[in-house]
C-alpha cells in the first residue's frame, strides 16, 4: 500500500508518518515543500494540473492531509486551510479519484459549545475566527469532492513533541524557561475554559485506521479525547510534573477564542462505531510525555 502523507514535518505529521511506516506492506511517501521530501508540494500555492502530475507520478493508494496554517493572517489560514485542500480534491479526482483521503480537520469548526453537551459531527457550526473559519471551509471542500474521503476533526492535541503554537507545548516552553524556584512566577491569561485534549498517538492511530478501514465512512468523525477539562487543571498537572514551586498569575491577556469559546468537548461515538477507535492514553500520560520529552539529555 502507498501512503502520500502531507505535511509530513508538522507536529501531527510527524507522529502519523511514525505511525503509518511501521505497518508491515506500506510504503509512505512524504509530500511537502522541503527538499527531502519525495514529492514537493505545497498546496497553498500549488498549481493544480501541475499537482495533479505530481499526484500521478506518486500513485497512491491513499493520501493523508495533515497539512493546516494554526496561526498567521486570514490570507495565509485560507490558502493553506481553505484553498490547500479544494487544489488537493481536485487533483485527486483527476489522476487518483479511487484514493482514500483522510484530511485532518480541527474541533475549532464547530465554535462555542454548550456546558456539559458533547458535540456530535451532525451539530451546527459556527467558529469564532478565521482559524476555525478556514478550517470549516477546507472541511466543506472535502465532503463535497465526490472522493472515498474523511475528515477527522480533532481536538487540543497533546503528548511529546507539542509545540509552542498550542497551549500544552507552550506551558511547558514557559516552565522550562522559569524554573523551580519559588521566586518564578508563570504569567497566562484566564484559564478557566474547558477543553477536550487528545493525545498525538492516538490521533496517528485514529488515521491509520481511517486509512486501513474497508467500505465507505463517515464524512466527519471526532477525534478527542472525549472529555471536558478545565485548561487550568492542565496547567498545573504540568507545574506540578515540572517541580514547579512559583506562582502562576492569570493575568496576561487571554486570546479571542479563549474569550469566545469556554466550553469544548467532542463526542466520539462515531469514531468508535466506524473505526473501532478509543483513546489509549489518558491526559496524565499524555502531559508526563510532553514533559520528558523535552528533556536534555
Amino acid at each position: 500500500m502507498r501512503i502520500l502523507v502531507l505535511g509530513r514535518t508538522g507536529y501531527l505529521g510527524g507522529h502519523v508518518v511514525e505511525r503509518l511506516r511501521a505497518l508491515p506492506g506500506t510504503r509512505v511517501l512524504g509530500g511537502g515543500r522541503s527538499a527531502d521530501a519525495d514529492h514537493r508540494i505545497d498546496l497553498a500555492s500549488a498549481d493544480p494540473e501541475q499537482l495533479a502530475k505530481t499526484l500521478a507520478s506518486a500513485a497512491p493508494d491513499a493520501v493523508v492531509n495533515c497539512a493546516g496554517a494554526v496561526a498567521g493572517d486570514a490570507v495565509t489560514l485560507a490558502e493553506v486551510n481553505t484553498r490547500g485542500p479544494a487544489v488537493l480534491c481536485a487533483a485527486l479526482r483527476a489522476v487518483a479519484p479511487a484514493a482514500r483521503l483522510v484530511h485532518l480537520g480541527s474541533a475549532a469548526e464547530y465554535g462555542p459549545g454548550a456546558p456539559g453537551v458533547p458535540v456530535t459531527e451532525s451539530a451546527p457550526t459556527s467558529p469564532v475566527g478565521p482559524y476555525g473559519a478556514t478550517k470549516l471551509a477546507g472541511t466543506a471542500c472535502v465532503m463535497a469532492s465526490g472522493l472515498d474521503a474523511v475528515v477527522l476533526r480533532v481536538g487540543n492535541p497533546v503528548g511529546p513533541g507539542a509545540p509552542a503554537a498550542g497551549l500544552p507545548g507552550r506551558v511547558a516552553a514557559l516552565l522550562r524557561e522559569a524554573g523551580p524556584g519559588p521566586e518564578a512566577v508563570l504569567r497566562l491569561g484566564d484559564l478557566s475554559a474547558y477543553r477536550d485534549f487528545v493525545d498525538v498517538r492516538d490521533l496517528a492511530r485514529a488515521v491509520e485506521l481511517a486509512v486501513r478501514a474497508s467500505g465507505p465512512l463517515p464524512p466527519v468523525l471526532n477525534i478527542g479525547g472525549g472529555a471536558a477539562v478545565r485548561v487550568r487543571e492542565l496547567v498545573h498537572s504540568l507545574a506540578e510534573l515540572a517541580g514547579f514551586r512559583g506562582r502562576i498569575e492569570e493575568s496576561a491577556p487571554s486570546s479571542a477564542r479563549s474569550a469566545q469559546v469556554s466550553w469544548q468537548c467532542s463526542d466520539i461515538t462515531a469514531a468508535h462505531d466506524a473505526l473501532g477507535w478509543l483513546p489509549a492514553h489518558t491526559l496524565e500520560e499524555s502531559l508526563h510525555a510532553l514533559w520528558e520529552g523535552g528533556r536534555a539529555p
